[in-house]
């Protein structure tokens, strides 16, 4: 905890990242198809209460972008009452992997699949907010949003397309000022910019619908737990869990590097998110991952230790107990603008080319799941980029090749390798191509894998042989 040395510099990065998170919180509940209040519960959740964990000091919690496709799918699928039982669900699981100590595993995900879950996170948000640009409703399934881009210019709101526009230049354009301007965060400037000019314009377009901090929280009822018996919600749930486990630790990693406080506990980093989303579920509210936008402006405004977004919780319930009213004139395509740009930083181009140059299997293994993401759902799309993961693993470290020694009269078959199903074809071929005159022992000593396919067909291929007097069986 803090000292009279660092309350000073852990205040006043306090101050900058609620003011990164403050409309963050807002734009994700909004995308996520749940009251905008809810956004803020979780932010304040994540900071009062997940701050106070030694996980790792300079990480900050809230609600986050790459969680919006599954929430969004399953208020669709089992309402926002139930909501609330799936984030306690996930943050009991979180909680679990933590105390069985499996929070450095999650360092073992293929990077490509990681970057192919963003970039179909990016691209399935992009695909909703330019609807919400626009001021027009989306259709259900993403695909069908992509087909019905064209579309959009004919119905489009062109009051609300220039707010988020705007807002959108807002946050491309401030890297670009002074360092002492840029102290205010970008996002909250384009939102301010937004509703400053629909408001001296008096344009006619959606603003946030607020119902105010206590009305919109809502614990979950005895009979939403019932939701739990079915197979999807389970699959929700582990969803949540995974991906949120996963994105707060690479997360931590890429903080780590940017200072050099103590290093994350991974174990401890994952129950303190596993207790956080408890305490969201129980409150209605949406669940929560570490969230790098916050933990680098958290970094870069000087934050010493976790005393820094414990104090951005406390200012984020201030401002939804003291100013709820301000939330009601922001334009809701102002919002979009933000989460459009959220989404494009999160596809991953300069990966994908790199990858492509170096390591063109994992290029591969990203763009096949981003495209699950789009054509399936998520929580599929990361399934499939993790059996391709797999499947591509596998293949490469089963390399097998046969070496051909002759013993005198006798043709020595030396098998060398890992010989595994994947590579059984490639090996018959070769010993089928071997002459049929001369008799052979097959020695399998140079073999560093073999399974059980490759064994059987293996003792197969050599009963069809002639053996000779003594050397019968494989050796």
């Amino acid at each position: 905890m803090p000292g009279a040395g660092t309350f000073r510099a852990d205040l006043g990065a306090s101050v900058v990242v609620a003011l990164v998170a403050l409309p963050l919180c807002v734009g994700v509940a909004v995308a996520s198809g749940v009251p905008a209040e809810l956004g803020i519960v979780t932010g304040v959740v994540g900071g009062l209460v997940t701050g106070w964990f030694r996980g790792s000091a300079l990480q900050v919690s809230g609600p986050a972008a790459g969680l919006t496709v599954l929430v969004y799918e399953a208020v669709g699928a089992y309402g926002l009452p139930a909501l609330g039982v799936l984030v306690l669900a996930a943050g009991m699981v979180q909680l679990g992997l933590g105390a069985l100590r499996l929070g450095r595993w999650f360092r073992a995900i293929s990077l490509a699949v990681v970057h192919g879950m963003l970039a179909g996170i990016g691209l399935v948000l992009i695909a909703g907010q330019l609807y919400a640009l626009g001021g027009v409703p989306a259709p259900g399934k993403t695909l069908a949003k992509l087909g019905g881009v064209h579309e959009l210019g004919a119905q489009a709101d062109w009051a609300a397309v220039g707010l988020g526009a705007g807002t959108i230049a807002v946050l491309v354009l401030w890297r670009r000022v002074p360092a002492r301007l840029r102290v205010v965060p970008g996002a909250l400037v384009g939102v301010a910019a937004a509703t400053a000019a629909a408001m001296t314009l008096r344009l006619p377009v959606e603003t946030v619908r607020v119902t105010g901090v206590l009305d919109a929280v809502a614990p979950p009822g005895w009979s939403d737990f019932g939701e739990l018996a079915s197979v999807g919600a389970v699959g929700t749930v582990v969803a949540l869990a995974l991906i949120a486990s996963a994105e707060t630790l690479f997360s931590a990693a890429a903080v780590d590097r940017m200072h050099d406080g103590p290093r994350t506990d991974y174990d401890r980093e994952l129950v303190a998110q596993g207790v956080g989303n408890a305490v969201c579920g129980l409150l209605g509210a949406l669940p929560m991952t570490a969230v790098i936008v916050r933990s680098s402006a958290n970094v870069e405004a000087g934050a010493r230790t976790r005393a820094s977004r414990i104090l951005h919780g406390g200012w984020l319930l201030l401002f939804a107990v003291a100013l709820p009213q301000v939330l009601e004139v922001v334009p809701l395509a102002a919002l979009a603008g933000v989460l459009l740009h959220a989404g494009w930083k999160l596809l991953p181009a300069r990966a994908v080319a790199a990858l492509w140059r170096t390591h063109r299997g994992e290029a591969v293994v990203l763009v096949v799941t981003a495209v699950s993401i789009l054509a399936t759902s998520l929580f599929e799309g990361v399934l499939v980029g993790l059996g391709l993961a797999v499947a591509k693993a596998a293949w490469e470290t089963s390399h097998v090749h046969v070496e051909e020694v002759w013993e005198g009269e006798e043709l020595c078959v030396r098998v060398v390798g890992n010989a595994s199903f994947l590579r059984l074809p490639k090996l018959l071929d070769s010993l089928e191509a071997l002459p049929h005159g001369p008799a052979v022992r097959l020695d399998l000593s140079g073999l560093r894998h073999l399974d059980h396919a490759c064994l059987t067909a293996l003792e197969g291929w050599e009963r069809k042989r002639t053996p000779l007097p003594g050397k019968e069986g494989v050796i």
